[in-house]
C-alpha cells in the first residue's frame, strides 16, 4: 500500500508540469521583476546558440520560428547580443530561404533578413534577393497544392492548407510588403490566408482546425478526442494567433482588410483566454486538456506573446493583464537552471505530450516572443 502510494505521489509531481522554478533567474522573472526577465531571455538565447538543432535545414521553419522570437527579442531590449545572434545565423545561411519555394515553411526564415535590412546601416550586407526569389515564386508561380489537384484527407488543395502555415509566410510578406512599398504582395498574402480561414477556421470555437484531417463533416470517420470533443492543437492555434500579433504589428493601420484580421485576433484571443488553465498554462489539446493533463510551452509561450502584445496595443482589455502576468510566471517556472527551456512538445502535427527535458529551437523562440511583450506590460 505504501508503494502504492509513492508511485501515485511521483506520478503527479511528473505530470504536474512546471509548478516550481528551476532556478533563481526564473523565480524573479515570474515575479515580473524586468531585470530578471530580461536575465531569462538572454540565458534562453546563450544556451539556445550553443546547442544548435533543425529539423531538416538550419534554414528551415524551426530555425524561422526561433530566430522570431530572437528578432522580437532584439526589439524590445535593443540588447547587441540578439543582433549579434540574428547576424551570425544570416551570414552563415548566405541570406537563403530552404529550398521547396511552394511551402511556406522554408520562407520564415526571412522574417528575421527583413528585420536586420531595417536594423544594418552597412550598404550591401543585407542580401534579400532570395528572399524576392522564395515570396515571387511561392505566390505567382504554378503548383501542384494551388492547382488543387493533390486531394487528401488533409486537404492540400490550397497553398496553406495546415494552420502552422499562418506563422511562417504571411509575416514575412506583410514585412516585406512594407519595407519595399509593394502592396501588391500584402493582398496576396490575404488571398491565401482567406482560403485557409475559409477551410480550417472553426466559427463556433473560434479555433483553427490543424488541416482538413481534424473538420469535422458529420460522419463516422471524424476525428475526436476521448471525451468527444473537436481535435484542437495548441500550438497549431499559437501558430496562428502568434502570426496574426507578427502580421498586426506590421500591417498599415488603413490597409483595406486590416478589420478583418483585428476581429479575428480578438474572437481567438478571447476564446484562448477561456481555456488557460489554473496553472498559467495550455494543454496540447485545447478541448481535451485531461488528454495530456500538463503545460506545454511552445503553444502558451505564443498565446502570452499574442496576449501581451493585444494589451499593449489597446485590442485586448488591461483586466487580462493579470492572467498574461499568470502565464509568463508558470513559462518562466519550465527554464532550467542552465537556460534551457523545457516542457516543449516535439515536432508534430497534432496533440502530443511533452516532458520537463522536451526542447526545441522553436520552444525557445516561443519563449523569447513571450517575454519581449510580457516586459513591457504595466
Amino acid at each position: 500500500m505504501k508503494k502504492s502510494i509513492f508511485t501515485i505521489f511521483a506520478l503527479a509531481l511528473t505530470l504536474f508540469s512546471c509548478s516550481v522554478s528551476q532556478n533563481a533567474v526564473a523565480q524573479k522573472s515570474s515575479d515580473l521583476d524586468k531585470t530578471a526577465i530580461k536575465k531569462s531571455m538572454i540565458k534562453a538565447l546563450e544556451w539556445q546558440e550553443a546547442h544548435p538543432i533543425f529539423a531538416i535545414d538550419p534554414t528551415d521553419w524551426t530555425a524561422g520560428a526561433y530566430y522570431t522570437g530572437v528578432v522580437r527579442a532584439h526589439k524590445s531590449t535593443k540588447d547587441m547580443m540578439y543582433m549579434a545572434a540574428l547576424k551570425n545565423q544570416a551570414v552563415k545561411n548566405n541570406w537563403q530561404t530552404y529550398k521547396r519555394l511552394h511551402h511556406a515553411d522554408d520562407v520564415a526564415i526571412s522574417y528575421s533578413y527583413l528585420y536586420i535590412s531595417k536594423a544594418e546601416k552597412r550598404r550591401n550586407f543585407v542580401d534579400l534577393e532570395p528572399t524576392k526569389k522564395f515570396l515571387d515564386a511561392h505566390l505567382y508561380e504554378d503548383d501542384v497544392w494551388k492547382q488543387g489537384t493533390r486531394k487528401n484527407e488533409m486537404g492540400q488543395t490550397i497553398l496553406w492548407w495546415w494552420c502552422d502555415a499562418l506563422f511562417m509566410a504571411p509575416p514575412v510578406l506583410n514585412l516585406y510588403a512594407k519595407y519595399t512599398n509593394q502592396p501588391k504582395y500584402l493582398d496576396e498574402m490575404h488571398k491565401f490566408y482567406m482560403q485557409t480561414y475559409n477551410q480550417l477556421y472553426d466559427k463556433e470555437e473560434n479555433l483553427f482546425a490543424r488541416d482538413m484531417r481534424f473538420v469535422w463533416k458529420g460522419n463516422k470517420k471524424d476525428l475526436k478526442e476521448k471525451n468527444g470533443k473537436k481535435i484542437f492543437w495548441s500550438r497549431g492555434n499559437g501558430w496562428v494567433l502568434g502570426g496574426l500579433a507578427l502580421i498586426l504589428d506590421d500591417m498599415p493601420k488603413d490597409y483595406k482588410h486590416r478589420d478583418f484580421y483585428v476581429n479575428l485576433y480578438k474572437k481567438m484571443a478571447n476564446r484562448i483566454l477561456e481555456l488557460q488553465h489554473e496553472d498559467g498554462l495550455w494543454r496540447t489539446s485545447l478541448l481535451s486538456p485531461e488528454s495530456y493533463n500538463h503545460g506545454e510551452v511552445s503553444g502558451s509561450g505564443f498565446y502570452t506573446f499574442a496576449l501581451a502584445w493585444g494589451v499593449n496595443n489597446g485590442l485586448l482589455d488591461i483586466k487580462h493583464t493579470s492572467t498574461i502576468k499568470k502565464a509568463w510566471k508558470a513559462l518562466a517556472a519550465c527554464q532550467h537552471e542552465d537556460g534551457r527551456v523545457g516542457w516543449v512538445q516535439n515536432i508534430g502535427a497534432s496533440p502530443e505530450p511533452a516532458s520537463a527535458d522536451s526542447w526545441q529551437n522553436f520552444g525557445t523562440g516561443a519563449y523569447l516572443m513571450a517575454g519581449s511583450e510580457v516586459l513591457k506590460l504595466k
